[in-house]
């Protein structure tokens, strides 16, 4: 039966308190550690996805609303706490506004080599650091058709609260890894048969207008970070470098605005 929590300090809901994504990380089984989803319909895309829960977390009014999902909890011996909007904010130190928390063990991620194999379009994020960028890209990647996302060692990590919020749980369904070490791995692009097109803003970039009429068979997107763009080394090493066409004095985009042009015109048709 779902557990009622009345203490903000009860230890069992360690795994809530803060939701410190760092901590999190490294609470549990230190090679996977947990994530927070949070929502319904992330809860639903990652169980969906396969991801196993801990625990959960909800308000009393979502009991009914989760009915399903609190009756497989029972089946599988997973514990379902609930408890009043207020003692939930002391515990998380926020409103819990759409219904339900789960800590959920992180998943063992896949070797670049699987995710490559076959894959048309991939999309590599070199050391992207806002959380709310990566998961902006990850909804786009979903929706325009994207086999793969690589993260490169300093990028934000998909799995953070608010990586998952902002890609509606796309992080769940769209496959992707870490690629290590970076920019080494571009070699295992260019063996996999992917044509490596970077986005920067140098002399001899061409137009994505250009590369859209008659795209690669198979690309690798590579997208750089907040500011600075891609590093000198990676640019020096992609095959092609693109950049979007602009108007009104205005020379680049938000990164997450930029790669949604990109994966749209270089879609695979």
């Amino acid at each position: 039966m779902p557990i009622e929590i009345t203490d903000p300090a009860d230890p069992r809901l360690a795994d809530y308190v803060a939701l410190t994504d760092v901590v999190l990380r490294r609470r549990t089984e230190p090679e996977r550690g947990l994530y927070i989803a949070e929502s319904q319909k992330v809860i639903r895309r990652a169980l969906r996805a396969g991801h196993r829960p801990r625990s959960y977390l909800m308000a009393r009014r979502w009991l009914d609303d989760l009915a399903d999902i609190v009756a497989d909890a029972e089946a599988e011996e997973i514990p379902v706490y609930f408890g009043e909007h207020d003692v939930i904010e002391q515990l998380t130190g926020f409103h819990l506004h759409r219904g339900a928390l789960a800590a959920m063990q992180r998943p063992v991620l896949p070797d670049v080599e699987s995710l490559l194999a076959g894959a048309r379009r991939v999309v590599v994020l070199e050391d992207v650091v806002d959380h709310t960028n990566v998961g902006a890209i990850f909804r786009s990647a979903a929706a325009l058709g994207v086999d793969a996302v690589l993260i490169t060692p300093s990028c934000a990590d998909p799995l953070y609260r608010r990586s998952i919020r902002v890609s509606m749980g796309t992080v769940f369904q769209v496959p992707w890894t870490r690629i290590d070490p970076w920019p080494g791995g571009l070699d295992l692009l260019r063996e996999a048969g992917l044509t490596i097109v970077a986005m920067a803003l140098t002399d001899d970039s061409v137009s994505l207008d250009e590369l859209e009429a008659d795209p690669p068979e198979r690309v690798a997107l590579v997208l750089g970070t907040e500011g600075d763009g891609l590093s000198r080394r990676t640019v020096d090493g992609a095959d092609v470098t693109v950049r979007i066409p602009m108007a009104g004095g205005v020379d680049s985009l938000n990164v997450a605005a930029a790669s949604a042009v990109a994966m749209w015109a270089l879609r695979a048709r």
